[in-house]
This record gives structure tokens, C-alpha cells and sequence, in this order.
């Protein structure tokens, strides 16, 4: 597998720091905010569902529109980023409407944020979040059976382990293929470059135990198995040379067959990939119907 190619602090900073490569990141930032802010009030979602009883586990729910005798809608699960410390479920509200008239069910959870909670706490959140899902979606009109989980940056990195996980383990009640996909936009894979970096560190804490436990590419590819599908890696073209390297990565860590689709899209940046996803003629947002099945 590639490595990263240095490990100078300075180095890391630049190219994992996605707001200084970005400088009209702020512009992203206020736009996410109004079209969410009116994604919520046009379409009634159920909002502060409780997945569990911590602090930051809540999610919002925007249901298809249904009819009587129509059968349950595919669901996207959409897991926000902000380097595990920052941004919010109500930030991405946005995501839902181009999904929803599509006739897919869209789930935005939040998680808590580091320094107060770990890495791999966030990811055991983002479990629990999965399979309240599995358990409670199809009293929302949405099918248990057909989740697929998005998400970019930390959340990539979530959505990525979301498919490794070994879901008996958690409950007997829940499928080996309760994730039937995923697509990860701009994921992190590896985080021991992370672990290294100076601006984050202060707020991650990660250690080298919680890099093996918490790294896709360090664990197992998940076993292609009936009903459970494969991981779509996208990252903008525009991104640090480091994006694009994990985004490679990936792929060979788990091999071309659990990873078809690995890709660097054109004239997208860190931020800008966000908005893509919800743009009817763009790749990226034909990617996820094709998962959905929409």
C-alpha cells in the first residue's frame, strides 16, 4: 500500500488542513446553512430522534413521500465530516430534498465531538446510529433491508467502517448485510498520517492503538456476501495530494472487487464535492442513486 510520503509537520498541515486550501470554505459553510435551513422547512422531517443516550446521539429523519401500498423506500444514511471535532447534523439537512423525490428515506446523524469522545467512541456511535436505523426506519416508510451509508471526510471514514462492521456482533437481531453500500467522498483511511498532524492533534488525541482499531485500510475487507455491496471512493480532483492518496488507498487495501468505483473528480474541491452529491447531472450524485437503486 502507498504510504504517505513524509512526515514532516509542516508538510501535514498543509496538506491535510482542507479550510486553508480552500479559502472561500466559509462561502460552502453559509450556503450548507440556508439550503439546510430551508430543506427543514419544506419538507417536515422528524428532527432530534434519539438513537441512543449520549451526548450529540440524535438523528433527523426525511421521509419518502409515500402512498398507501407503496412499498418501503431505499435508505441514504448521511454522516457528516468536520475532522471528527466540528459541524453538524443541521448543517447537512441540504443533502436530503434531491434524494427524497427521488423516493428515497435520507437519515442525517449526528455524533459527538472530539476532544470529549474518541475516535473509535464516534464510530461505535455511528453503530449505534446504523442499527437504531435497522431496527425503527420502516415506521418512517423506509426499508431495513436496503441501507446505504454516505458520507464525506470524518464522515467517509465513518461511512467506510460502517461496512466493515461486523453487525451480529452487535445485536442478534441485526444482518450481516445491514449496510448493503457505501460511498465515501474525500475519506480518511489510514489515520496514522492524521495522528501526525499539528492541527488537529490537540483536539483528536489519537494514539497508535486507536489508529489499528479505527483505520478501514488497516482492517479486513469486508466479505462480499449476498445482500451486501461494495464501497464507492470519490474524492475531488482538486483535493491535497494526500486525499487522493487515501482515496487510492483504499481500493487497494480491499482489492477492485469490494472497491469497483475509485475515482478523482474533475473541478471538485474538499467542499464543493459536498455540493456535487445533490446536483442532478453529476456523476457523483448519479453514483448514489445507482447504490440506492433510485
Amino acid at each position: 500500500m502507498e504510504k504517505t510520503p513524509s512526515t514532516d509537520p509542516a508538510w501535514l498541515d498543509r496538506e491535510y488542513n482542507n479550510r486553508a486550501l480552500v479559502p472561500e470554505h466559509a462561502a460552502h459553510f453559509e450556503r450548507w446553512a440556508t439550503t439546510s435551513a430551508q430543506a427543514r422547512q419544506s419538507s417536515r422531517p422528524l428532527l432530534d430522534v434519539s438513537y441512543g443516550h449520549g451526548p450529540g446521539e440524535t438523528l433527523d429523519i426525511f421521509p419518502a413521500p409515500r402512498k398507501p401500498g407503496m412499498p418501503l423506500a431505499p435508505v441514504m444514511v448521511f454522516i457528516h465530516g468536520g475532522y471528527w471535532r466540528s459541524l453538524d447534523k443541521s448543517d447537512h439537512s441540504f443533502i436530503a430534498p434531491a434524494f427524497t423525490k427521488l423516493g428515497a428515506c435520507v437519515v442525517v446523524p449526528n455524533y459527538a465531538l472530539c476532544p470529549a469522545v474518541t475516535i473509535p467512541d464516534i464510530v461505535m456511535q455511528m453503530v449505534q446510529a446504523l442499527a437504531w436505523t435497522h431496527r425503527h426506519i420502516a415506521a418512517h416508510g423506509g426499508d431495513p433491508h436496503r441501507i446505504t451509508v454516505v458520507g464525506h471526510s470524518a464522515g467517509g471514514h465513518l461511512a467506510t467502517m460502517m461496512l466493515a462492521c461486523e453487525w451480529p456482533r452487535v445485536g442478534d437481531d441485526l444482518p450481516e448485510s445491514l449496510v448493503k453500500n457505501a460511498l465515501s467522498m474525500s475519506g480518511l483511511y489510514d489515520l496514522e498520517p492524521v495522528r501526525l498532524t499539528p492541527f488537529v492533534q490537540p483536539s483528536l488525541k489519537l494514539t497508535p492503538a486507536q489508529v489499528k482499531k479505527a483505520s478501514p485500510a488497516l482492517l479486513p475487507a469486508p466479505a462480499l456476501r449476498e445482500g451486501r455491496g461494495q464501497l464507492v471512493a470519490v474524492a475531488g480532483g482538486d483535493e491535497s495530494s494526500e486525499f487522493l492518496r487515501h482515496n487510492r488507498l483504499i481500493q487497494q487495501a480491499w482489492g477492485a472487487e469490494v472497491v469497483p468505483v475509485c475515482e478523482a473528480l474533475p473541478g471538485l474541491n474538499h467542499f464543493s464535492i459536498v455540493e456535487a452529491l445533490v446536483q442532478p447531472r453529476h456523476r457523483l450524485h448519479g453514483l448514489a442513486r445507482e447504490l440506492l437503486g433510485v
